[in-house]
């Protein structure tokens, strides 16, 4: 496992004014060949020929410090890597210098399928924070129901090491382990309470409780990415439904739950009056009620509160047993 060690480097506008002197040098050592060339005298006196091997030198190691110039931009790091050797990263941000020979280009090559793969990354690599919207996949909740469902990340590069060396693609990588991990997360919950078998609806479902598995799938990946020196700032359902071929089924199945909830309170409710108007009604001695009255008098009350038309009045002229 590699791990990230800071890298030092220069500042750039020290070594600028080296690289300025270094060509101002060359210029002289060039002007002062040609001159001795051009005066006999001076041609006797002084060696042209030094000049210009220093002129030449100078301008050589002037052109190859030049090229260690980089710079770097809030929330950008550069890997320094000496042939093939991880040296550190650089996360100071503007004009900087390292050495010339650091690699400007990373390779890292991988067998798949019987074929070689190279991937090439540039030196630089961003550390800010980015988000993958992962697209609708098709999994089985708890239950064995098939599902849609989707997901968005927000994510940075926290280890550049492992980042770039640890794993073949950093990027694709986050994207293979978001839906493995999207869909081991949706496996463990179902998609609703009446899907579970919770009579006291505690348990936690893919629906109702979007903060939590929104947090399971953020460990998990967190877990997941650590390989790849990435860390997860947030992870959220953007989309959740019902595959298409039994979201006509399941609706139906709402429909009903929904009626039969609604069927229990209206009872509920009218067993509570009937009891209390039987009760007001003797209590107060309006009624004289025996056993058959009691019946009568509630059943046609439950007829009343519970039917789902208006009720018809009937006017009885004769006794409750005629």
């Amino acid at each position: 496992m590699s791990v990230e060690r800071k890298a030092h480097a220069a500042s750039g506008w020290v070594m600028l004014a080296i690289v300025i002197a270094g060509y101002a040098a060359s210029l002289l050592f060039a002007f002062s060949f040609f001159f001795s060339m051009a005066d006999p005298f001076l041609r006797y006196e002084t060696n042209p020929l030094l000049s210009l091997i220093f002129a030449i030198l100078a301008f050589i190691a002037t052109s190859f410090v030049r090229h260690g110039f980089f710079t770097l931009q809030p929330g950008q790091a550069r890997v320094c890597v000496l042939f093939g050797k991880y040296v550190g990263t650089v996360r100071d941000e503007g004009l900087r210098w390292a050495n010339p020979l650091y690699a400007k280009t990373l390779g890292i090559t991988s067998s798949a399928g019987g074929a070689t793969v190279t991937h090439r990354h540039g030196s630089k690599i961003s550390v800010r924070a980015r988000t993958y919207t992962g697209d609708r996949i098709k999994v089985n909740d708890k239950m064995g129901n098939p599902i849609e469902i989707a997901t968005v990340i927000v994510w940075h590069v926290a280890d550049t090491a492992k980042a770039l060396f640890d794993v073949d693609d950093y990027e694709s990588y986050v994207e293979m382990i978001t839906e493995t991990a999207l869909r081991h997360v949706a496996s463990l919950y179902a998609y609703d309470h009446m899907e579970d078998d919770d009579e006291n609806a505690t348990s936690i479902t893919l629906r109702t409780n979007i903060e939590e598995v929104s947090q399971a799938l953020k460990t998990e990946l967190s877990h997941k990415l650590a390989i790849a020196g990435v860390e997860v700032d947030d992870a959220r359902l953007t989309h959740l439904a019902y595959a298409q071929e039994i979201a006509q089924a399941m609706l139906r199945r709402q429909q009903a739950e929904a009626i039969i909830a609604a069927r229990k309170k209206i009872v509920e409710g009218a067993v509570s009056m009937v009891d209390m108007a039987l009760t007001q009604l003797s209590d107060g001695g309006v009624v004289e009620f025996d056993d058959d009255r009691k019946a009568v008098m509630a059943s046609n009350l439950m007829v009343v509160l519970c039917g789902d038309s208006e009720a018809q009045p009937v006017v009885n002229t004769g006794t409750l047993y005629q």
